[in-house]
């Protein structure tokens, strides 16, 4: 007992015992959750395996954990690990997680999207597509948090009956709305502003999208606790952004205040925004070095 005691002192031992209890997981699974290396992750796991904490039971070709825990000692880790901040974060995580488990197409869905373009077809590409689905849509009133000088906005503005606009930079606003005057697009209308407050009402948008935008926001939560005021009860938040990277030159390249973030991230800060029907794929990967790839997140404010 003190033998274990003592492995469980260290934090990420804790944490990982806390999720096998609740959920047989892979390493890779626990990667996910944590956010930590698989060195890191298989090396903490061999240690709590020989203290017969966990087992671990070959399935395919990835070891799936087990908490093996005497029920005594897991009452005290249950209390030790009240006093880690980084648990609840976990089982937000873990929640995710369990959700795209039930999804039984996602890892198809996922293997079709990067497969797309990657063999030449004449007129088929992603900008395409995009156009076609944007010709579809019927939201009412959007808006494009972060919108650079507009690109996206102009796109849908060419259905919605409003779309704003919203970026920090003057001069972006004023390019931006220049160019959708010039272009009749006088339903579109460009504001000088934060994404961590947007200026705009409450409660009165049907669509938000945060378009590569959430890495440059110095408090990313607060901007998604934003993007869920200014919805409409059933109104969408649509994230695009890239996911965890290790390309540090992005800071100085672009100005990144983070390197993407991990699916259960993303999920975790829509969950805590209030957000439901929460989905997060990766979309989009790109062959060429640094290989980033893009992270899609969906979130509905509840009516």
């Amino acid at each position: 007992m003190l033998k274990s005691l003592k492995l469980l002192s260290d934090p990420t031992r804790l944490r990982i015992l806390m999720l096998v209890e609740n959920e047989e997981l892979s390493v890779a699974e626990l990667q996910e959750v944590l956010g930590m290396g698989q060195s890191r992750i298989s090396t903490q796991l061999s240690q709590l395996k020989a203290e017969g904490l966990v087992s671990d039971e070959r399935s395919g070709k990835n070891n799936i954990y087990t908490c093996t825990a005497d029920p005594d000692l897991m009452e005290v880790a249950r209390l030790a690990a009240a006093e880690v901040p980084e648990v609840a974060d976990d089982e937000s995580a873990l929640r995710h997680l369990l959700r795209k488990r039930k999804d039984t197409s996602r890892a198809y869905f996922d293997e079709l999207a990067g497969r797309f373009g990657k063999d030449y077809v004449p007129g088929r590409s992603w900008k395409a597509l995009a156009e076609a689905l944007i010709k579809i849509l019927n939201y009412k009133v959007v808006a494009d948090l972060g919108a650079g000088e507009g690109t996206l906005a102009q796109l849908l503005a060419q259905r919605a009956e409003k779309v704003i606009a919203v970026d920090l930079s003057p001069k972006m606003v004023e390019f931006g709305q220049d160019l959708a005057t010039r272009n009749g697009l006088t339903n579109l209308e460009y504001r000088i502003g934060d994404i961590e407050e947007p200026p705009i009402e409450n409660d009165s948008l049907d669509l938000a999208v945060l378009s590569q935008a959430l890495h440059h926001a110095e408090h990313p939560q607060r901007a998604i606790d934003s993007a869920f005021r200014i919805l409409k009860p059933g109104g969408r938040l649509i994230v695009l952004d890239l996911l965890q990277h290790h390309f540090e030159e992005a800071r100085e390249l672009y100005a990144d205040r983070w390197l993407g973030f991990s699916e259960s991230d993303l999920a975790a800060m829509l969950e805590k925004a209030g957000f439901t029907q929460i989905e997060t794929i990766v979309a989009d990967r790109e062959t060429a070095a640094p290989k980033f790839q893009t992270l899609l997140g969906i979130g509905v404010r509840s009516a």
